[in-house]
């Protein structure tokens, strides 16, 4: 699917304010840039870094409103939803890069949710365990607005059954860690999403490969344009920032080509 994906952002800086924007398509097997510019009022010269694993940063000391606008055209190829019957490795046969999304980090301490995924969700393994996690927090988890912050953890969600995207997938990221199979935060640009907003999801390493999945089941998988991967949300944000900032207007756009 080719698709048209649009940020604006508007924030305000204190005095000389180290900023990390993480907000471009990143360079990923199977998705391609086709055209891309960004534009900042005032003129803004940024350091640009790759990651390991495809995605980029953006990063500058800022001062005063500052005004970044992203615009891109991106194939993101053919994305496919995650079938049960994908295999779970055993941990041996991992390739190296998948062994740190095993571990529990900040937002998501999987090594507290070992005994209730297995009364859970028993034998089950792989693909068919993956689906079943989502079919739980579908079923187990609200989506609601105002009720998490910065430091809300899966524990927390787990508790209070309610949060927002970058909840929901802490949680999905948690429970599938929980069950040996390695996953990652996600953040995307989604086209469908209502309202059209960064959005978080995971993936998870099965079948020798990884498979994007939706916690909040609010995106299609196929409009998915992804920006960065990492442990948890503290990997991802697309504003890092060395001191205080605050936003001014942020509009995020995605239409089909």
């Amino acid at each position: 699917m080719k698709l048209r994906v649009r940020s604006d952002l508007v924030y305000q800086f204190g005095p000389e304010t180290d900023a990390i924007f993480q907000i471009q398509a990143a360079h990923w097997p199977g998705q391609s840039m086709l055209d891309e510019r960004i534009v900042t009022t005032p003129p803004v010269v940024f350091k640009e870094d790759v990651s390991p694993f495809g995605y980029r940063t953006l990063r500058a000391r800022l001062t005063g409103e500052v005004a970044l606008t992203y615009e891109a055209t991106v194939d993101n190829g053919t994305l496919i939803g995650l079938p049960p019957g994908a295999s779970q490795h055993d941990w041996t046969d991992l390739p190296a890069e998948a062994l740190t999304f095993l571990w529990p980090s900040r937002y998501c301490p999987s090594d507290q949710f070992g005994r209730f995924v297995e009364r859970q969700f028993g034998a089950s393994r792989g693909g068919e365990r993956v689906l079943a996690i989502l079919d739980w927090i579908s079923e187990h988890i609200d989506y609601t607005h105002g009720v998490s912050n910065a430091g809300t953890t899966a524990v927390h969600t787990f508790i209070d059954r309610a949060g927002v995207c970058r909840d929901f997938t802490h949680l999905g990221v948690t429970l599938c860690r929980a069950s040996g199979i390695p996953a990652r935060a996600v953040s995307a640009y989604s086209f469908g999403l209502n309202p059209p907003d960064f959005h978080a999801v995971f993936e998870v390493f099965l079948s020798d490969g990884w498979w994007l999945v939706d916690p909040t089941r609010l995106a299609d998988i196929q409009g998915l344009v992804r920006i960065a991967c990492g442990r948890d949300a503290a990997d991802i944000a697309f504003l890092s920032t060395g001191g205080a900032c605050q936003m001014v207007r942020q509009k995020v756009t995605v239409a089909e080509v």
